[in-house]
């Protein structure tokens, strides 16, 4: 896939994390994803804003709040502040980190739900629902479990079977029980909103076909249009935190409605700090905008089918596309609190440094969506073996030959190998445009060796010794520094802080691609200092050992 239009502004978001517990490294795996592309967009001189948000509303805040003693609206925000200062903490560079309990996101909410409404997509009905007498609230799928009615299969949710994977509605399950009180529920009759996504099937289509979706979405998402789309219930009963519907007291805007109105509520919020410009024109059909979203493959159905369908009704623009990844697997089995194999952020981030895994998962992202795993003994060996081994190991073991021209680096440059690394730039751009991090990392540790075998090739540790051969020697060690120069920027997009160290060792800062066409010549780098150290043996034992603590 080609890089965006530069006369394009660009939209890019990640999901929004639940605003219910702390984040995980399966967080981690879509910002990092995310993040990489967008230092991309902006080292290629794209326009680009990176907005995200906490998602604050639904049952579950609610409940948890409950548990907590607070009110939601002050857990929410404590959440927000943690996720905020971890996400920062690994060097994901959001221009916006919002929440969806604002007054702009229920403004667009509104105006959104308003527009589908005079278009005629949004009927209202009656409907049966299990209730917990218990708790005194309806319950959403995940909140009750019962037999299958297709398998008979026990303690399945309300939604569909892990079994044989049925989908059904709650009230279809066998001897149903509340998983907050554990008593059984009753059916009651309620009023619900509809959102008649039944009739924009074909539009939905025709969205699919025009948008380069990964083969593998197209695939699972064509299994919804099999038995036909269903309109969408997009309202919750009283009690439930979120906005009230206008003009239906105790009903509410389901959880889902207004989430991925999120994105259009944090870049207005930014838009708001930063420019008079609005999201509503830039998101609007006319604009010259381009809408890429990262999410994960289990809340694909929700951005490629109904949030399409959403925005087709209220004339705002729809995604440009929507890239899907695979669940983050620890050390070969599923991330589970209750099983022991789970890592919080902030657990790795008191242990080890954050682009240490920034760079073990880009090298195993791809465009597929199959789940990856962070083995901890391949992640060990990838660190130490790649960044320090080879390339950190291009400059330390150069460095040293510059002192006695005074850190200078010199006129003359190997200009043949040096143009062999430039000539590398399109193929690594294009590999990270099209989400094949995997083959970009590979590619740019292919020059990493390069790098390291012209040093080894020219041994100017044995020319050293002969004053004779000074003017070689600085030629030598100008080009591997250069070599590492260009190594650096294209590892800047991955391992950020890293390679912040990198370019005050050489003492310069680049922003942009175009920078490094030509060599740096008669230029004074800095004394240098270990950039990045070794993953040793027992910083990885002590993750281990948190990782297992669940």
């Amino acid at each position: 896939m080609p890089l965006p239009e530069k006369n394009n502004r660009v939209i890019v978001t990640s999901a929004l994390p639940y605003a219910n517990g702390d984040l995980h490294i399966g967080h981690l795996l879509e910002h990092v994803q995310t993040d990489i592309w967008v230092r991309l967009l902006r080292t290629n001189n794209i326009t680009c804003h990176y907005v995200c948000a906490s998602d604050a509303h639904g049952t579950p805040i609610m409940l948890r709040a409950k548990e907590l003693g607070i009110e939601p609206e002050k857990m929410v925000e404590e959440f927000r502040s943690s996720h905020i200062k971890d996400l920062q903490s690994f060097n994901i560079s959001h221009d916006n980190f919002y929440t969806t309990h604002s007054d702009e996101n229920k403004y667009f909410s509104e105006l959104i739900y308003k527009k589908a409404k005079e278009s005629g997509f949004i009927e209202s009905r009656q409907i049966e629902q299990l209730f917990d007498e218990s708790a005194g609230l309806f319950l959403s799928d995940r909140y009750v479990k019962g037999t299958c009615p297709k398998c008979s299969a026990e303690d399945q949710y309300g939604d569909n079977c892990e079994i044989c994977g049925a989908k059904y509605e709650a009230a279809e399950l066998g001897d149903p029980v509340s998983t907050i009180s554990g008593q059984k529920p009753v059916v009651r009759s309620s009023e619900h909103v509809f959102f008649e996504l039944s009739k924009l099937e074909s539009n939905v289509a025709a969205w699919m076909k025009s948008t380069p979706l990964q083969e593998a979405v197209k695939n699972k998402l064509e299994e919804w249009f099999q038995q036909g789309l269903r309109d969408w219930d997009i309202s919750r009963d009283s009690p439930y935190f979120g906005f009230e519907i206008p003009d239906m007291p105790d009903k509410y805007f389901y959880v889902w409605l207004d989430a991925p109105i999120g994105y259009i509520a944090s870049l207005e919020n930014y838009l708001n700090s930063e420019t008079k410009e609005t999201a509503e024109d830039i998101w609007s059909e006319s604009a010259n905008t381009e809408i890429y979203h990262f999410i994960g493959k289990d809340i694909m159905n929700f951005h490629a089918l109904f949030w399409p369908a959403l925005l087709e009704t209220s004339k705002f623009k729809k995604p440009s596309n929507v890239f899907v990844h695979g669940f983050l697997g620890l050390n070969g089995a599923k991330m589970s609190k209750s099983k022991g194999n789970f890592l919080s952020m902030r657990d790795y981030l008191d242990i080890l440094d954050a682009d240490y895994i920034r760079y073990y998962l880009a090298s195993k992202l791809s465009p597929s969506i199959d789940d990856i795993d962070l083995n901890y003994e391949d992640f060990q060996q990838k660190v130490n073996s790649d960044l320090v081994g080879k390339f950190v190991n291009i400059a330390s073991r150069s460095a040293g030959f510059l002192k006695k021209n005074d850190n200078q680096i010199g006129n003359d440059i190997d200009l043949e190998i040096y143009k062999k690394f430039i000539s590398s730039k399109d193929k690594i751009t294009n590999l990270f445009a099209d989400l094949e991090y995997s083959k970009a990392i590979k590619e740019i540790m292919k020059l990493a060796d390069s790098a390291n075998a012209y040093v080894d090739e020219n041994k100017p540790w044995i020319l050293a010794k002969d004053d004779k051969n000074k003017e070689e020697v600085i030629k030598i060690s100008s080009t591997t520094i250069n070599l590492f120069r260009v190594i650096n920027f294209y590892l800047k997009i991955v391992i950020p802080d890293t390679c912040s160290k990198g370019e005050r060792f050489l003492n310069e800062s680049i922003n942009s691609i175009n920078d490094i066409d030509a060599p740096l010549t008669n230029h004074k780098i800095n004394f240098f200092s270990p950039i990045l150290n070794r993953l040793e043996d027992e910083n990885l034992e002590a993750l281990i050992k948190r990782g297992s603590n669940g």
